[in-house]
């Protein structure tokens, strides 16, 4: 963070744009430097937002989601291969756990993916969740506006290994994949998390496992007791041996359909609106907070019942 601080105190804003030059170029330095600058929310953060912004809004984010097990990295590996084969530009933001020591990210989907990583058309970057809950990391957004905003086609966005209440993806993504693996009891588990309403595609990975069609017993089940509009989107499943490439045709072709059919039903649109509406509201909270200042006093006054909390709330913010 300092040397980001002296960095940009030593050479100006005007670097800003020297760096989203370079990065719309392909130099992965430069859109490192970026996503670095969003990430720890230091200076400058306002001026990447600005340069990037005439840019934004044109690649296709797609979330993959599911429990720890199911074969994340291997699909989003996998996926890579398959876009580039296409000649599209690949951004990859994988979303670790945090280091228990230094708070970074562990870095074992980086590992995962070391055959692209020489790829000048594919930019990966693991990101620490910092504890954050939800499956992504809080900057997830920025770092997604910043590969949009340097020309990536596709965005993958890998989750960390998610619970039950780990929704954050589906707010976030175009397109959210939720895996699931046989013999890992996820059946069960999506009743609990709510996965049917967050699922645009479901991907059995390991299909080649015993249970693979018990499991695929188990979502059908599930999805036929949801009531859909006749022109609602219903959930593809999609079996898929990640390591091998298998099912990965036919997981293509249900990510295309589903990406057509939000550009039809102008649900695409709907719901950048709605991405773009919340990354607003959680920078205008954040700035908030940063502006507030609870006195001792204040904080007093309500703790001996001389104020109640609402007219404290209204004398700092009057």
């Amino acid at each position: 963070m300092s040397g980001s601080r002296t960095w940009l105190a030593e050479r100006g804003s005007s670097v800003i744009s020297e760096l989203v030059s370079r990065a719309r170029s392909g130099d992965h330095r430069a859109v490192a430097r970026l996503v670095t600058l969003v990430e720890s929310g230091g200076p400058g953060v306002r001026e990447v937002a600005s340069a990037l912004a005439p840019y934004a809004g044109h690649a296709q984010v797609i979330g993959l989601t599911g429990s720890p097990g199911v074969g994340k990295s291997t699909t989003t590996t996998a996926l890579v291969a398959a876009y580039r084969r296409e000649g599209k530009k690949v951004g990859v933001l994988a979303i670790d756990p945090s280091s228990p020591f230094s708070g970074g990210a562990i870095l074992g989907d980086r590992i995962r993916m070391q055959e692209h990583a020489t790829d000048p058309g594919v930019y990966i970057r693991s990101m620490s969740s910092r504890g954050h809950l939800g499956g992504l990391s809080a900057t997830t957004p920025q770092a997604v506006r910043v590969l949009d905003g340097v020309g990536c086609d596709v965005i993958l966005v890998e989750t960390v290994g998610v619970g039950q209440a780990e929704v954050d993806i589906a707010s976030l993504a175009d397109t959210t994949l939720v895996l699931l693996a046989p013999g890992m009891g996820d059946g069960i588990q999506a009743v609990k998390a709510g996965i049917l309403e967050i699922a645009d595609v479901f991907v059995i990975n390991k299909a080649d496992r015993d249970g693979a069609d018990h499991t695929l017993r188990d979502i059908r089940s599930m999805m036929a007791l949801v009531t859909r509009e006749p022109n609602e989107w219903r959930q593809p499943i999609v079996k898929t041996v990640a390591h091998k490439t298998e099912g990965l045709e036919e997981l293509l072709e249900a990510i295309g359909k589903h990406h057509s059919w939000l550009a039809e039903h102008g649900e695409l649109q709907r719901r950048r609106t709605a991405r773009a509406s919340a990354e607003i509201t959680a920078i205008a909270l954040g700035l908030l907070r940063a502006r507030l200042d609870v006195t001792d006093e204040l904080a007093s006054a309500v703790a001996a019942g001389e104020m109640d909390p609402y007219a404290a709330a209204d004398r700092l913010l009057g």
